[in-house]
């Protein structure tokens, strides 16, 4: 790699890892969520659907985003992603205690949409600029960005809602993010036809000059969806997703919950925030030294600790640090899966391709959201959603023992071919 596609390729990262601070909203929505509950009356169950309807929405539309940037670029597709995250939010301002449709649309459907196409478009744009010994670091650098986001987004919201109401704030935070997330998104730009990073254009010439060695077939989404792995990849990320995004969305009623008269505010969604984006880019580095299947088997056991944890946390000190492990955790996942992804089925349909392995976080997040909603409406405790969580976990755990990556396909490199791919870089 050249020092000047190198500046490029860090400069996409950098440009990636800004669209995913502003896409972040999505997990302020805790906060927003008291604020229905205490201001407007909403129960658990109606506060959660916004929620959940954005999550899903957000699933579903990674599978089209994908195909469109591997099509048309990430450069327009995280335009449109901004167009619709801006407007989604503008839109939910107008909904009320006895309107709530304007909030499941706005916020669920439109923001939702918009915050996949953003999403889907930044992570595959940086990897293509780099070798894939270090596919797992950038990952979680681009995708930090989505966890960090509440460090910022959680006291703005809160702040706002104080001293101007839910509906101006959602108009402010709207306005602002559509402004950024268009400025970032004209410096996605994937790498031109042929380019090959230095670490594999080494890789290439060695394989010339001795007998050519099997390598990673590049799997396009029909053929991928064929395969074993994307079954078992699939499970395991909607069971984990259950358990993050469960706590995500409603961490700010469980401290309200088991901390009463305590108010720890948007601080403990913060708190949350820094492990979610720490675990992305630890677990996206220990990916590329250990294998992603080994590390997400630690990572889901100490999910699934965590899931008991925080029954038991009933004082600011114990819910402070499980807070912090379950961000960890489930950022963790966040990187390990594109990453898994790409390791086992190719760059080349990254973007479709993981928007399908993604749908797999939408389900697990509706369903966890909801099912944590309906729970705590129908007994009053978070215990028994605690339960299932867990369980669902340590059946993630288990999986990863008969998850391996697809059998390498015989792919013999002529020193002629070296030369041409070389030239192209």
């Amino acid at each position: 790699m050249t020092h000047r596609a190198s500046a490029r390729g860090w400069i996409v990262t950098l440009a990636g890892l800004g669209i995913n601070l502003a896409l972040g909203v999505l997990y302020s929505w805790s906060i927003i969520a008291k604020a229905l509950t205490a201001e407007w009356g909403w129960s658990a169950g109606q506060s959660s659907l916004p929620y959940a309807t954005a999550v899903g929405t957000f699933a579903l539309s990674m599978v089209f985003a994908g195909r469109a940037q591997d099509k048309f670029g990430p450069r327009i597709v995280a335009t449109v992603g901004g167009v619709l995250t801006g407007l989604g939010l503008l839109v939910a301002s107008f909904a009320s205690a006895s309107v709530a449709w304007p909030m499941i649309v706005g916020f669920g459907v439109l923001a939702g949409a918009g915050i996949g196409l953003g999403y889907a478009s930044a992570t595959p744009a940086a990897v293509k600029w780099f070798p894939p010994a270090r596919k797992g670091f950038v990952t979680g650098l681009v995708v930090s960005g989505f966890g960090l986001a509440s460090v910022y987004i959680a006291p703005l919201t809160t702040a706002l809602i104080h001293g101007s109401g839910i509906a101006v704030t959602l108009r402010i935070l709207g306005g602002s993010f559509f402004v950024a997330i268009i400025g970032l998104a004209q410096m996605l730009v994937n790498p031109p036809a042929g380019f090959v990073p230095q670490a594999k254009v080494a890789a290439v010439a060695a394989a010339a000059v001795a007998e050519a060695k099997p390598m990673r077939a590049e799997l396009d989404w029909r053929d991928m969806l064929k395969t074993k792995q994307f079954a078992l990849l699939w499970l395991m990320y909607a069971f984990s997703a259950f358990a993050g995004l469960m706590i995500i969305g409603h961490m700010a009623k469980i401290a309200a919950a088991q901390l009463p008269g305590i108010d720890l505010g948007f601080g403990l969604v913060a708190v949350l925030a820094i492990g979610n984006a720490a675990g992305r880019v630890a677990a996206g580095t220990a990916a590329d030294r250990f294998g992603e299947t080994r590390t997400m088997f630690v990572v889901f056991v100490l999910q699934a600790c965590m899931m008991g944890a925080i029954f038991f946390a009933r004082t600011p000190l114990s819910l402070i640090p499980v807070a912090a492990a379950v961000g960890f955790c489930y950022g963790s996942n966040l990187s390990l899966f594109p990453s898994a992804t790409a390791g086992f089925f190719g760059t080349r349909h990254l973007g479709v391709n993981y928007g399908l392995v993604f749908t797999a976080w939408g389900v697990g997040g509706v369903f966890g959201s909801m099912t944590a909603g309906t729970i705590v409406d129908s007994t009053g405790s978070y215990a028994v959603a605690y339960g299932v969580a867990a369980v669902l976990c340590l059946l993630a755990a288990a999986t990863t023992f008969v998850t391996k990556a697809p059998e390498p396909i015989a792919a013999p490199v002529t020193l002629k071919t070296k030369s041409r791919r070389h030239r192209a870089a």
